[in-house]
């Protein structure tokens, strides 16, 4: 287990709500296209990550200022609770805080991980404010934590499992799939 300060460990504590940027955090950013169709490639421990993180009871959901068929295929998939494609019109911040009044949650309560400066004010606002490893400095900057794991390449995970060791649910899991 990774040693962390007892601020971080108060923070993570608290989390309810896991909230991601998509491109650039659920994906490496890239986007293939051509043709009909648009392509995004998706990390697999990121998604069991987020399955995880809902069997243990807490809620997971993507803002992305992009609209995207394969964003929206693949939230379906993880049957994720919230996925707001909002464009470029309204800001991720008041789509949040839309969210949050309409669940009865606080940003204290929330996790929210972002990787370039469009997620700025969710990052200052969130009682866990996460950048992935290959962020923009001005997000990793912003953040509470910065992972080790790149965007697309385990950030997400190494984020829900913190979340999960700090919460003492992540052993449960462990223990299940070592049967």
């Amino acid at each position: 287990m990774l040693k962390i300060s007892k601020q971080l460990a108060a923070r993570l504590k608290r989390i309810k709500l896991i909230l991601c940027d998509v491109d650039g955090v659920m994906t490496d950013g890239s986007i293939f296209i051509g043709g009909e169709h648009e392509v995004k490639r998706f990390n697999i421990r990121d998604g069991l990550g987020l399955v995880l993180a809902r069997r243990a009871g807490l809620k997971a959901g993507w803002v992305s200022a992009r609209p995207s068929a394969a964003t929206k295929l693949r939230a379906d998939e993880l049957k994720i609770d919230f996925l707001i494609q909002q464009g470029d019109g309204t800001s991720k911040t008041a789509v949040i805080e839309q969210l949050l009044t309409r669940e009865g949650l606080r940003w204290e309560e929330t996790c929210f991980v972002g990787d370039d400066i469009i997620d700025l004010g969710p990052l200052a606002r969130a009682g866990l404010a996460v950048a992935p490893g290959d962020g923009v400095a001005e997000a990793r900057a912003a953040a509470h934590y910065v992972t080790r794991a790149a965007g697309g390449r385990g950030a997400v995970r190494e984020v829900v499992e913190l979340v999960l060791q700090a919460q003492g649910k992540w052993s449960q899991f462990v223990e299940k799939y070592s049967e």
